[in-house]
């Protein structure tokens, strides 16, 4: 074969990455509410894969909060995130979504019907925090090792410890409440990190804009708690004292 007859043939797509963390609204809102979506931009940086939204959560901190004269500056500020593609959307990862929307309205009727008592299901989830389960699953069969950000209580005992959520509606409701075991089976992979656990990554990586050692760190985890976050005082001493 002649030099000139050496044909190679570019690749029709690029290789998507092979990690990403897949964001819910409420880690987003709590780095917003505290001054911190710069910090985003940082940690995208260190972290070297993809910060994904699903539409369900754009709507939630971008479309409905820039109707809201109250919300407009921090959606702003979250929708400049998203000009830059700081944060992408589920297409970025070349997922569709009428994908998502099948798994998720799955994930919906399972998990509100998980738990119950006298004859009457308790509603745990929205379509928020089950778009994000329904994107994790996809890029979990796609090979692409994923994180959910989400701070919603919830949905973390769901699928960290939901025997834990038992009590918590027992207590909450003053009544036995019954759990299907064989639902909860379908919750049982994913892995999860909070708003507190990301402002963490970001002190212990100097890229907070205040630089005061642990005092910077005891103050944004505090004012995140404050500001919606749910963890409670003793883990964040937890965080704390892991230096």
């Amino acid at each position: 074969m002649k030099r000139d007859e050496v044909h190679i043939e570019k690749p029709k797509y690029l290789p998507i990455t092979k990690k990403a963390i897949i964001f819910d609204s409420g880690p987003i809102i709590s780095f917003a509410m505290n001054g911190m979506t710069g910090t985003f931009r940082e940690l995208k940086k260190i972290f070297r894969g993809k910060f994904i939204m699903t539409r369900e959560v754009k709507n939630e901190v971008i479309d409905t909060p820039l109707q809201i004269k109250r919300f407009e500056l921090e959606a702003l500020k979250i929708k400049q995130l998203l000009d830059d593609k700081v944060f992408e959307l589920p297409d970025s990862v070349d997922v569709k979504d009428s994908e998502i929307e099948k798994i998720d309205q799955e994930f919906l009727n399972t998990a509100n019907s998980t738990f119950g008592s006298n004859g009457k299901d308790i509603h745990i989830l929205d379509h928020g925090e089950s778009s994000c389960l329904a994107l994790s699953r996809i890029l979990n069969e796609k090979g692409i090792k994923n994180l959910i950000a989400i701070d919603e209580r919830t949905t973390r005992l769901l699928v960290e410890k939901p025997d834990n959520l038992r009590e918590m509606f027992e207590e909450r409701f003053h009544t036995k409440i019954a759990i299907n075991t064989e639902k909860v089976k379908m919750f049982g992979n994913f892995k999860i990190i909070r708003s507190p656990e990301l402002a963490y990554v970001a002190y212990k990586n100097n890229l907070l804009d205040i630089k005061d050692g642990k005092t910077v760190l005891d103050a944004v985890l505090y004012s995140m708690k404050f500001k919606g976050a749910s963890i409670s005082g003793e883990e964040i001493e937890q965080i704390k004292s892991l230096g």
